[in-house]
């Protein structure tokens, strides 16, 4: 069961990425501030839901959420700084353009590295413990999910629509046969 808040005292924007480990394009970085009663039981970690429920949920969200905000990264910005700091700049900038300045950040993950004035905790499988995490998580993988379907129908031989360009079986298969596609990161090293 997820809970509502980390602390009942602080304005919490939890902090969720999606797209880190694939193999193509954008990385997806959304912070939200839910207010301190919101309650739905359906909300999870966005890995544990059906793609019909994260679109469910993800209305609730940007309709009910006091402030959001879904950053993306690009993957040339990726290929020029690694992974893990692009995952930090999607997380600051994510914070950074909140309509709602929090007073605590709720990370997924275990490190962070902060350019904003504000405190913050890190926290494994957060999204599975915190509803603003599982928020976050959420609209970064819907938001995520859109753009690579988008980007499938240019090059549908790799299956991005299915794999959402993760290094799937069939991924690799497509590459080994194909090439890579200007979509692909670069700094990327996919084992064939």
């Amino acid at each position: 069961m997820l809970l509502p808040y980390h602390d009942e005292d602080f304005i919490e924007a939890g902090v969720d990425e999606a797209g880190r480990g694939c193999l193509v394009g954008s990385l997806f970085v959304a912070a939200v501030i839910l207010p301190k009663d919101f309650n739905n039981t359906l909300l999870n970690d966005s890995k544990k839901l059906s793609e019909k429920r994260r679109y469910q949920l993800r209305d609730i969200i940007l309709k009910e959420a006091i402030a959001y905000s879904v950053e993306e990264i690009s993957a040339e910005v990726i290929d020029e700084i690694n992974i893990l700091n692009a995952t930090y700049l999607g997380m600051n900038r994510a914070v950074s353009n909140l309509a709602v300045k929090p007073e605590q950040i709720l990370i997924d993950g275990n490190r962070f590295k902060s350019t904003v004035d504000i405190p913050h905790k890190c926290i494994v499988k957060g999204d599975g413990k915190f509803y603003s995490i599982a928020a976050a998580s959420i609209l970064a993988k819907t938001y995520r999910d859109d753009y690579i379907t988008e980007l499938s129908a240019l090059y549908p031989e790799y299956g991005w629509d299915k794999n959402k360009s993760y290094g799937t079986e069939h991924h690799r298969a497509a590459i080994a046969k194909h090439g890579t596609t200007p979509l692909h990161r670069k700094s990327f090293k996919v084992k064939l």
